[in-house]
């Protein structure tokens, strides 16, 4: 129960005249008696908030950016008309920065038997589940002076999902594996190592593809046609320790990550391979297995949704030991991680050979673009020594990929917006050339 501004008001008004003519106890309870069961009968006609029902509806899901509606049904079975107003209470991160209040609240005007929808509009900022928390109605009475207060527990869950903004560029990577197949009107007629069919020789075909066998048995000259290797098995790792929880912009590098990972993913689904998940830090995260190439990606997204950085250092010999045990055939592991210096050397560099010695691996990370603007600005002091730092930066982490490389690991440097496509275009590179 609550007292309405209208109440005080209304004691304020009416004990400013006894206190100029006639100050005394008298006077105070002459003006205010009235006004106490005024609120008495207002309370007594108020809506019972606890016989209330009330039920959710809407989106269960939605992309990182996007709006989510979640209606709320607020059923009246009491013989009283309902006048309230209702909060429907979620996480700050729920809403867009300063429109919590106006967005969360809502005013109802029921009548006895009847339902009205209120519907909430979310635009979470941050990934991951975001469950509803209390809703509170303040019922008024018809004189508005008394209210009556209570909360109501109605579950509900939007999960959101990860961005993935690196979506634009699956056409322009699609068209590229189209042409590794020979699917396309250019001038070559497909890269790849995998031996696909026999055709007729047309003018202008590399000699060295004749088939002099098949040749043999036909009256005309045979030609050998390539294709890309299909279903090949990629194993995508998503380190989540510590080093992941760096902000790069205005995102943490996991999530940049997980958009590269993303891209790849939906690029080999579409090339015919077989492509599974790994979330590991101290222990699995998130591991997505034995999927079609129509169900990879939803299962990719909804796996990735509730992954946070874990503030801890990664174990690499479990990370290892989990990768092997998910691929145990031979897979193109890429893995998704820091390029810092004292965390490979200490963690990843010493176990790599029992990856690298059955498995082709990719480490993919992700540069600050921050870094690279330093190291070329000048200026003042502070801003020399700032590019001096970043230049050391820099030099580090280029005697890390090499360490990486000279390993037989494929290495990937990019910044947020680049590492994605870059990422794409080393996986179709080891495509057309058959180390998969």
């Amino acid at each position: 129960m609550a007292l309405t501004g209208r109440t005080a008001l209304l004691a304020a008004l009416g004990s400013l005249p006894v206190g100029i003519w006639e100050p005394s106890w008298t006077g105070i309870l002459a003006v205010n008696t009235p006004l106490a069961l005024a609120c008495a009968c207002d309370y007594a006609l108020a809506t019972p908030v606890r016989r209330l029902l009330l039920a959710r509806s809407g989106d269960t899901s939605v992309r990182l950016g996007d709006p989510a509606d979640v209606t709320l049904t607020v059923t009246n079975p009491t013989r009283r008309r309902l006048r309230a107003q209702l909060r429907d209470a979620w996480p700050p991160s729920s809403w867009s920065p300063g429109t919590e209040y106006e967005a969360s609240r809502h005013r109802v005007d029921i009548p006895a038997g009847e339902r009205r929808r209120v519907t909430s509009r979310l635009l979470p900022t941050r990934r991951g589940d975001r469950r509803a928390d209390r809703v509170t109605i303040r019922s008024y009475g018809p004189l508005g002076l008394f209210t009556r207060q209570g909360t109501h527990h109605v579950p509900w869950t939007v999960r959101v999902l990860p961005p993935f903004h690196s979506r634009k560029h699956l056409p322009a990577k699609l068209a590229r594996l189209r042409e590794l197949d020979g699917r396309t009107s250019v001038l070559t007629r497909g890269e790849g190592t995998e031996f696909d069919s026999l055709r007729e020789y047309v003018p202008g075909d590399d000699t060295r593809s004749i088939d002099w066998r098949a040749t043999a048995r036909q009256s005309a000259v045979a030609v050998r046609t390539w294709r890309p290797e299909r279903d090949r098995h990629i194993l995508l790792v998503l380190d989540t320790g510590r080093t992941s929880a760096g902000r790069v912009g205005d995102v943490p590098r996991l999530d940049a990550s997980m958009d590269a990972a993303l891209l790849l993913g939906a690029l080999a689904s579409r090339a015919g391979d077989r492509v599974d998940l790994l979330a590991y830090d101290r222990r699995i995260r998130a591991l997505v297995q034995g999927r079609t190439a129509r169900e990879v990606l939803p299962a990719l997204v909804e796996a990735m949704a509730p992954l946070e950085p874990e503030l801890v250092e990664t174990d690499a010999r479990g990370l290892t030991s989990t990768a092997l045990h998910t691929a145990p055939r031979r897979s193109l592991i890429v893995l998704l991680t820091s390029l810092d210096a004292a965390p490979l050397e200490e963690g990843l560099l010493p176990v790599l050979s029992r990856l690298t010695q059955r498995h082709p691996v990719v480490v993919a990370s992700v540069a600050d673009p921050v870094v690279e603007t330093m190291a070329t600005s000048r200026g003042d002091t502070d801003t020399i020594y700032a590019a001096a730092s970043a230049s050391q930066a820099q030099a580090e982490r280029l005697r890390t990929a090499e360490q990486l490389t000279r390993r037989g690991v494929t290495v990937v440097d990019a910044t947020p917006s680049d590492l994605a496509p870059a990422l794409a275009d080393a996986y179709l590179t080891l495509k057309s050339t058959g180390r998969l």
